[in-house]
């Protein structure tokens, strides 16, 4: 069995780094627009990932 913490640690995470992406890309110019590419590209990457793997059967663990 997993802890809530192991369960909601990632989309927490990537919550944040989206929020910042969105922040900086408001808030800020120059360097605070390369930030919000860098942190709104990380979930995007990451759901890339998770796509690609091929599926796994929750008892395979």
């Amino acid at each position: 069995m997993r802890t809530a913490r192991q369960i909601w640690l990632a989309p927490v995470l990537l919550g944040i780094v989206t929020v910042v992406g969105l922040l900086s890309a408001l808030l800020g110019d120059g360097v605070w627009d390369m930030v919000s590419v860098v942190a709104l590209a990380i979930p995007v990457l990451t759901i890339g990932w998770y796509w690609s793997r091929p599926a796994q059967s929750p008892h395979s663990r």
